[in-house]
């Protein structure tokens, strides 16, 4: 397992390298956001892009790229967005916004996915199975950004039962706070939770026909007794995995529904930095997101091997 964890972490840091090395060549052939004529801070951007090599090859570039941020952790000034703020201040302010409303979603959905995934699988080919199973399609089929209107305009305008949008400060865990964050959290949480309902479903419908179930039903165990003891620790072995992935994956957020919702964190910040062309605040996002993605895999994969020991990874045998 050692082993394997090692070569999984080398084999991320190459792909780090070899996408973050495309994504800053792709974004350097894009044209600069233009600099007003007779503002008195252009020389100064001129200056900065100037030793940040803009006017040098591409390889070049990247090599003082990297240097800045293995030396002094610098990636850069904001040029458009945060004129002449670090761009790696201003993404930790905006990280713990993401994460609030993400984990709360999170936390939300993974009790409700899975509990809706059990009862499925244990009233298998009923009505209700196929009504849950119907929502859950429905749900994972629509793009999250139709809740958020549809959160909108019921529940924040016909109702008013919520704000619009999220409240501004960082008195995230405030009860007014949670309430303006509710519409945001609900709208990422409907293809979570259909996400793990699915796959609780279908786990346990597969464990609760295998053979070592009727062998625990013949030994005098009741379909209850069975199901807690047996069927659910093997249905585990898949669903713990991707709610790990989940939990590392929530600093990733959700670009589009933080915009909608003026949620004040990453998300909005990439989206912003693509239409403002604010060039290293867009490299250093792309980097995270990056980041964010090959790191939830690998503790998706390796978690097996801790659930289960059956499992070997990288084993030859």
């Amino acid at each position: 397992m050692g082993k394997y964890a090692v070569k999984r972490i080398l084999l991320m840091l190459m792909t780090l390298f070899v996408i973050t090395f495309m994504c800053f060549v792709l974004i350097r052939m894009l044209p600069l956001a233009e600099l007003p004529i007779g503002d008195p801070h252009s020389d100064v951007i001129e200056a900065r892009r100037e030793a940040a090599g803009y006017n040098k090859p591409y390889l070049v570039q990247f090599g003082i790229f990297l240097k800045n941020i293995f030396t002094k952790w610098d990636w850069g000034v904001s040029d458009v967005l945060y004129f002449g703020q670090e761009v790696s201040n201003i993404f930790v302010s905006k990280l713990p916004a993401t994460m609030v409303v993400n984990l709360y979603s999170i936390i939300f959905s993974i009790p409700i996915g899975i509990i809706l995934g059990i009862f499925a699988a244990i009233k298998k080919n009923s009505w209700i199975d196929h009504t849950i199973s119907t929502l859950t399609m429905v749900c994972i089929s629509v793009p999250s950004f139709v809740y958020a209107f549809i959160i909108q305009y019921f529940l924040s305008y016909k109702l008013g039962w919520f704000p619009f949008l999220m409240k501004s400060g960082t008195n995230f865990f405030t009860w007014s706070m949670f309430v303006s964050m509710l519409p945001a959290v609900i709208s990422l949480s409907m293809g979570v939770i259909a996400g793990f309902t699915r796959t609780t479903r279908a786990e346990l419908t597969e464990v609760l026909t295998s053979e070592f179930m009727l062998l625990a039903r013949t030994k005098g165990l009741t379909r209850t007794q069975a199901t807690v003891r047996h069927a659910m620790k093997n249905c585990m072995v898949v669903v713990l995995p991707s709610i790990f992935g989940q939990f590392i994956s929530i600093m990733s957020g959700s670009l589009i529904i933080e915009k909608i919702f003026s949620v004040p964190g990453v998300g909005q910040l990439y989206l912003n930095s693509i239409t403002g062309r604010d060039y290293p605040m867009f490299t250093m996002l792309v980097v995270f997101y990056t980041t964010v993605s090959l790191a939830a895999s690998i503790v998706v994969d390796i978690s097996y091997g801790f659930i289960d020991p059956r499992i070997r990874m990288g084993s030859k045998k």
